[in-house]
């Protein structure tokens, strides 16, 4: 038994040359009464970031098993990184998740987390605080924090929450949870969302009011700059909306409120975003009248001054 693998930490990293290192190293750093694996996936980056993984491999072969694309999977459609290739390869009882641009800061996070869970079989998913960095500055821009003390966190709560309703290098989850998903899963355009509700929905959720990871914002190729901050944003939400009316159907109903309350939520959002890209235009005729109308009229007068202001500096 104090040979088998505890944990198993699944990282996906794609041209993270000046962040992987001091992932890996937020990795190494755990003190543990465990075992622990880290299962890094490369995407076939094209800068540096395979030599390095390389690097600690060659270091600490029984601890890091890397997995090196020679072909780039998100180009192939591939958007369930972390589950298609680390999440079937893992030898440990719970999969802890951090992405190559990201990294812990507490020694002890996953021992924290582990013995909570141990001694609380119901519980599905741990997760904690996370400190929000500007990827330029490394300043702390914000924190993740759903809940300002320790305690569990309904599951419905995840889902009117949204995909950053907690940080993603935070999780801890029970692996056997996740052995056979259900196709909406797979169906979903991005793998943390419907992770975090799935546990939710099958389990017990605790959250630790403290931080213990950090999260970059505006780091080159992230998900965030390739489809948040872009015209697939819509796209996204589309795709994010019909997994939401899934869901629905998967629970029996059992969350309409909370889904109806996320989807107006992502609609707001794709209509500011619309309505920012014609205001860069210099089309504010079709933001006031016409198809777009309706739509406008749903924004509060703080959302429309947000808009006016931030409508220049939107990128298409």
């Amino acid at each position: 038994m104090a040979d088998e693998i505890m944990v198993s930490i699944s990282c996906i990293t794609y041209n993270h040359e000046k962040y992987i290192e001091q992932t890996i190293q937020s990795f190494l750093m755990q003190k543990t009464n465990f075992k622990y694996e880290i299962l890094i996936h490369d995407d076939a980056s094209t800068d540096s970031t395979p030599e390095i993984i390389k690097k600690y491999h060659k270091k600490y072969p029984n601890i890091i098993k890397p997995l090196l694309q020679k072909e780039n999977q998100w180009s192939k459609g591939v958007t369930i990184i972390n589950y298609t290739f680390n999440h079937k390869r893992a030898k440990g009882k719970y999969i802890a998740l951090c992405e190559g641009d990201d990294y812990w800061t507490d020694p002890y996070k996953l021992q924290k987390q582990i013995e909570y869970m141990e001694s609380n079989a119901n519980c599905s998913l741990c997760t904690h605080a996370v400190d929000i960095i500007d990827e330029n500055s490394e300043e702390i821009m914000n924190i993740i924090r759903p809940k300002n003390s320790n305690s569990r966190i309904d599951s419905r709560e995840f889902i009117a929450g949204g995909g950053m309703f907690i940080g993603t290098n935070s999780i801890v989850y029970r692996k056997r949870l996740m052995d056979n998903p259900p196709d909406w899963y797979f169906d979903a355009p991005v793998g943390d969302y419907p992770l975090q509700i799935f546990l939710a929905i099958n389990g017990e959720v605790y959250y630790m009011d403290e931080s213990m990871a950090t999260y970059r914002v505006g780091v080159p190729g992230s998900w965030s700059n390739r489809v948040y901050f872009s015209k697939d944003r819509i796209k996204h939400f589309s795709r994010v909306s019909k997994m939401l009316d899934s869901i629905n159907e998967y629970t029996d109903y059992k969350y309409s409120e909370e889904i109806q309350i996320r989807k107006d939520k992502n609609l707001k959002d794709v209509i500011f975003y619309v309505c920012g890209i014609l205001l860069q235009n210099g089309r504010l005729d079709k933001i006031t009248s016409g198809t777009f109308k309706k739509f406008y009229n749903k924004l509060s007068n703080e959302e429309k001054i947000k808009l006016y202001v931030a409508g220049k500096g939107i990128e298409f």
